[in-house]
């Protein structure tokens, strides 16, 4: 998979996660180009990857076996109508566009001749962390170049549905919110009851990275973990019951559930 030339058509965070990915994986930073609008941008990834860049979405795809679409999904018609035309066969092709469906892709791109593959990223590529779940009827070849690519910046799955991909969307891709938004209560809350800011944050935050670390190695599920640490009439229990009182689980699903609506109000 090293020998592949890969391009992406916008070069912002998620697209510098992969590149990041990619090269510390030890893919030859030659056979990675980016174009974007932003000169700067551009130069910016240059100096930071020493891949190629262009202006020129054209000439960026010129050679490539896989094109990653890392652009936003209202300007995805432009990008699409612009390089239709010079896809070269056997392309692979995947998008992370949250929202646009493979049929709003395939307006454009002739499934025939190359390979779509569908992703839902999330920001924790950003630290070689994330959890991207993808969708292909393409053939195993582009399944497997797609994997490639987004395996460098954390952990994948596959889901047999591209309807799925919106509940993937509530759970994982906004997921990341859901965290911090725990984790900033935490903070706060942690300080309204004297604690320095810093060491707030730092309470938090660690305790966010050693509990996701103990829920992936532990090889045991949430609810068991969860127990583990509560001990009947002790501090865990009583903040856990106080949290039931409130609603918190209840609001959770409700999140997302709304999340997964959304996701599908917005398809396209």
């Amino acid at each position: 998979m090293q020998h592949l030339n890969i391009t992406f058509i916008g070069g912002g965070n998620m697209a510098e996660a992969l590149i990041s990915g990619l090269i510390h994986s030890g893919h030859k930073a030659s056979k990675i180009c980016v174009s974007d609008i932003k000169e700067t941008r551009l130069d910016e990834l240059n100096q930071q990857y020493a891949i190629r860049t262009e202006l020129s979405n054209i000439t960026a795809i010129t050679n490539t076996d896989v094109l990653l679409l890392a652009v936003k999904p209202q300007q995805m018609d432009v990008v699409l109508a612009g390089i239709a035309d010079y896809l070269a066969e056997n392309m692979t092709i995947i998008s992370i566009a949250a929202g646009l469906g493979m049929v709003r892709l395939q307006r454009y791109l002739n499934a025939d001749k190359v390979g779509l593959v569908r992703v839902m990223p999330n920001t924790p590529a950003l630290v070689g962390e994330g959890m991207s779940v993808l969708f292909s009827d393409a053939d195993d070849m582009h399944k497997q170049r797609a994997e490639y690519v987004l395996a460098t910046s954390g952990e994948t799955a596959w889901v047999d549905e591209e309807k799925l991909l919106h509940a993937v969307t509530a759970v994982s891709g906004s997921g990341p919110a859901y965290f911090f938004l725990l984790a900033e209560v935490m903070q706060a809350t942690g300080e309204s009851l004297g604690l320095p800011k810093a060491l707030a944050a730092k309470l938090a935050a660690q305790t966010a990275v050693g509990s996701g670390k103990m829920l992936v190695e532990s090889g045991r599920n949430a609810a068991d973990l969860r127990a583990q640490v509560t001990s009947p009439g002790g501090t865990t229990q009583a903040a856990l019951d106080e949290m039931y009182e409130c609603g918190l689980p209840r609001a959770i699903r409700s999140g997302v559930t709304a999340a997964a609506k959304r996701s599908k109000d917005l398809a396209i």
